[in-house]
């Protein structure tokens, strides 16, 4: 499917190309979230970072990505979740506490 097609198709505005691409990039972020936020599946999304990339940062993104545990929840042998360190405070309401 050509790039073109992709964008009408899914109606993907600049932001969320951005964000796509912030995703993809993200180690621990899997295509599986990527497809159930924006409907692109693995093979769409790196077609549109092939296209949205320059050749050489494309190539390291895909060399990287290939065959990663944690860009596939197939090849995971554990749930990912956000690290938190023990000595972390915890935040409430998003707000940043009075130091």
């Amino acid at each position: 499917m050509k790039i073109r097609k992709i964008l009408e198709q899914y109606e993907l505005d600049e932001r969320s190309l951005n964000r796509i691409v912030e995703m993809a990039w993200e180690d621990r972020t899997p295509f599986e979230a990527i497809q159930a936020q924006f409907g692109l599946d693995e093979a769409e999304v790196i077609r549109l970072m092939k296209h949205l990339m320059h050749r050489r940062n494309w190539k390291k993104w895909r060399a990287r990505v290939q065959g990663r545990a944690t860009k596939h929840r197939k090849l995971r042998n554990y749930q990912t979740g956000r690290f938190k360190a023990s000595r972390q405070k915890h935040i409430s309401l998003n707000k940043i506490s009075k130091r």
